[in-house]
């Protein structure tokens, strides 16, 4: 994505886009990480060939994932997926070692058994971790590490990890002690809007680019989306992709029993703020339907199966979006279904169907989640903007207004990219800070608004969902 900010306008325009996706390898789930940065080589290679005068580049991606470098700073091996099942089990075995309360009060984060933590005691646990290993790089920081040859982390992409302190924004070596996990192998942490080298001589010479700097965004894309909302006052946000994230920002970190209970999770954002928020699986569940669909010979696209779903039955059965069972099935449609009928609701007989069920049940799960940021917070939530590729999907946009009875604005859709640029910006000085950015951005930038309605029947639907959410531990 190329992003410049003029007087009174954005230019923005993607540039190349490329698949990636998790394979089996050794045993593992791993992402390939030789075929990421040839798409991003591609991509830069655009760039040169557009002759763009290109003034820096800086790299986001999801969290929790990492790699392990040698003494002579290569990549051992392809980094493992947080989808991965190695965590079974795990997350028992760290809260022996060191208690979830002290963990959270350390912290703040929510227990999931992705988080970084349960990946590397699991790697130690199955004697897998590599005797040559020497440093541990994040995602976006093994693509920084490629750009530019430096070895260095950021504070928000860390706060994702549940190893570092969410009062100080550095690595928690007390959580490494009580685990015994090597604290010597983690990079330096950053602020985004750091600069933090130069394109590498190599890359300008193949690439025929000039020394570009590599500047440090927000590089977890949930931290970069949200700098990308134009939020209002007491708006919560819900950037909506394969995962949902649903939150406020704060100014400190909340780190009280009441969001503990909830299972709510402090991640770092922009100049020092906060991000309490709710991981949902999100579209996910609705996605790999559709995966399992078109391998059975009957793919689905977008557009019929948006039509289709306005059809069908409306508020008919629900399911617990969280619940592990939805995490990596095999075969979701089915798994879906198996739930329905374990808890005696109807099963729907088609595909558009289906998708409703997942897409209300997601409206009625993110309801549930801004109810309990409002009683930890004490503070109203007036309204939601939904960020992010899932803004585009119009049917639960409109279903988060009913299920939520708030008012939503969608857009944009490439808030995660906005957000990446939007730090740039301000590290050239185009922007004072993230205020005024997101105030050109409120400007220039296009949201769909939606309103609430049917109310009646979307209240009975509350009820329902919350039995739902009782029974079965949520």
């Amino acid at each position: 994505m190329v992003g410049r900010f003029g007087e009174a306008h954005v230019d923005f325009e993607e540039l190349h886009r490329f698949s990636n996706n998790p394979r089996l390898h050794d045993g593992h789930e791993r992402w390939n990480v030789g075929e990421l940065l040839d798409g991003l080589t591609t991509g830069l290679a655009k760039i040169s060939n557009s002759g763009r005068d290109v003034i820096s580049i800086g790299v986001d991606t999801w969290g929790v994932d990492y790699g392990l470098l040698d003494g002579r700073k290569r990549l051992i091996e392809d980094p493992i997926c947080y989808r991965d099942n190695r965590t079974d089990g795990i997350v028992e075995h760290v809260h022996q070692l060191i208690s979830r309360d002290e963990l959270f009060r350390i912290t703040g984060l929510q227990t999931l058994p992705l988080n970084t933590i349960y990946q590397l005691v699991a790697q130690r646990e199955a004697r897998e971790w590599p005797l040559t290993a020497a440093h541990l790089l994040m995602m976006p920081d093994i693509v920084h590490h490629y750009l530019c040859g430096e070895l260095v982390g950021e504070h928000t992409m860390a706060s994702t990890t549940q190893l570092a302190s969410a009062t100080t924004r550095e690595w928690a070596p007390e959580v490494f002690e009580c685990l015994g996990l090597p604290f010597e192998v983690m990079p330096p942490l950053m602020k985004p809007g750091s600069a933090i080298g130069k394109l590498r001589s190599h890359l300008q010479r193949t690439l025929g680019l000039p020394p570009i700097g590599v500047v440090m965004p927000a590089t977890h894309d949930t931290a970069s989306a949200v700098v990308g909302a134009p939020l209002q006052n007491n708006w919560a946000y819900i950037s909506s992709g394969t995962w949902s994230l649903v939150g406020v920002e704060t100014r400190e970190p909340l780190l009280t029993e009441a969001v503990a209970r909830e299972n709510l999770t402090n991640e770092g954002g922009i100049d020092g703020t906060n991000r309490l928020l709710k991981n949902i699986m999100g579209l996910w569940i609705l996605e790999s339907c559709r995966r399992v669909w078109a391998d059975n010979g009957t793919p689905i696209g977008y557009q019929t199966l948006a039509e289709e779903l306005r059809a069908a039955p409306a508020r008919r059965a629900f399911i617990v979006p969280d619940m592990s069972r939805f995490f990596n099935p095999s075969n979701m449609p089915e798994e879906v279904r198996g739930f329905l009928r374990d808890s005696g609701q109807e099963v729907p007989d088609d595909p558009a169907w289906l998708a409703r069920v997942i897409l209300e049940s997601l409206a009625l799960r993110y309801g549930s989640i801004v109810r309990r940021i409002e009683r930890v917070t004490g503070r109203a939530i007036g309204g939601i903007q939904i960020i992010g590729g899932g803004a585009q999907n119009s049917f639960l946009n409109e279903a988060t207004a009913d299920a939520t009875n708030r008012v939503v604005q969608a857009g944009p859709v490439e808030a995660t990219a906005f957000g990446n640029l939007m730090v740039q910006a301000i590290a050239d000085g185009r922007f004072t800070d993230v205020t005024e950015a997101r105030e050109f951005l409120a400007r220039h930038v296009p949201v769909i608004h939606s309103e609430p309605s049917e109310q009646m029947e979307w209240a009975e639907a509350r009820e329902r969902y919350a039995q739902l959410e009782t029974e079965f531990g949520f």
